[in-house]
């Protein structure tokens, strides 16, 4: 396994497990299995519905709490100071733990202009040790540069859509510039053309890996963080099995090249859904 060191000194693998769009009851075998193949990073949410799921996984596997990096994000219909506390506590309950290692602000709903006094509460989170990292999801630039500006605590990650048809290279730029990671969610584009792509269907044979293999280990290549879901014991394993090989500087330059700024998700300057 990878691991990174994110901006506060926090250890975090490179490569984790994400749950969205999980049911609740899909969620306990999914992350049973995932543990057990040896991800240690699991991704949830308030909003995925399936805290309680993942909890229980923690619970059933024999993997030590201190050896798991478990992620949750508080929604946008909980933002707010006080509504953040609140929305934490019952997340934490959910997942049966007494700390999570990174919390995050799932969008920045920007019409309603909450996130700032969000971030200030999981600042308080933070210090007074409940959480471990603090960072967002779905923020530009401009939405980065007010936290720097108005917060005291850097965001540890970003966490974007982001595959070889959404690259995000002005984002991983800037954010590369304060000491941030990207974090890449739907990092197969949630299963589409991507994976049908020429180019990356010639990488998987020339390196007798899946299409989903390649795109993984690009993301990795590229310093990005990745979480890809299943459900799926196979692809779960699949999906693993990404570190016994390395794409070459070409292979790399050529996947680069199929960005084409093309999301299957909301813009984050328009997504203000509560």
């Amino acid at each position: 396994m990878h691991v990174v060191t994110l901006n506060n000194g926090v250890s975090m693998p490179q490569l984790g497990f994400g749950v969205w769009q999980v049911e609740e009851e899909e969620a306990v075998p999914a992350v049973k299995k995932a543990l057990e193949v040896g991800y240690r990073s699991i991704d949830t949410a308030a909003i995925y519905g399936n805290e309680r799921g993942v909890g229980e996984a923690i619970k059933q596997s024999e993997v030590p709490r201190e050896d798991l990096f478990i992620t949750t994000k508080v929604w946008n219909a909980d933002q707010g100071y006080e509504n953040t506390l609140k929305a934490f506590d019952e997340s934490l309950e959910k997942l049966g733990l007494d700390y999570v290692d990174l919390y995050l602000i799932h969008w920045p709903t920007p019409d309603y202009d909450d996130y700032v006094d969000t971030y200030k509460a999981m600042e308080k989170l933070y210090h007074d040790g409940r959480v471990k990292a603090i960072g967002v999801c779905n923020f530009d630039q401009d939405h980065l540069q007010r936290l720097l500006d108005e917060c005291e605590v850097k965001p540890v990650l970003n966490q974007v859509e982001c595959h070889p048809y959404l690259a995000q290279n002005d984002l991983k730029t800037f954010a590369r510039e304060h000491g941030i990671y990207v974090e890449a969610w739907s990092p197969l584009m949630q299963g589409g053309e991507v994976l049908e792509n020429d180019v990356i269907r010639s990488f998987a044979n020339k390196h007798s890996k899946t299409p989903a293999q390649i795109i993984i280990r690009w993301h990795l290549q590229s310093d990005a963080i990745v979480i890809p879901k299943s459900v799926t014991p196979q692809r779960i394993e699949e999906n693993f099995d990404v570190f016994d090989f390395e794409l070459s500087p070409e292979e790399m330059n050529e996947i680069d090249l199929l960005d084409r700024n093309e999301r299957k998700g909301p813009k984050p300057s328009e997504m203000n859904k509560r």
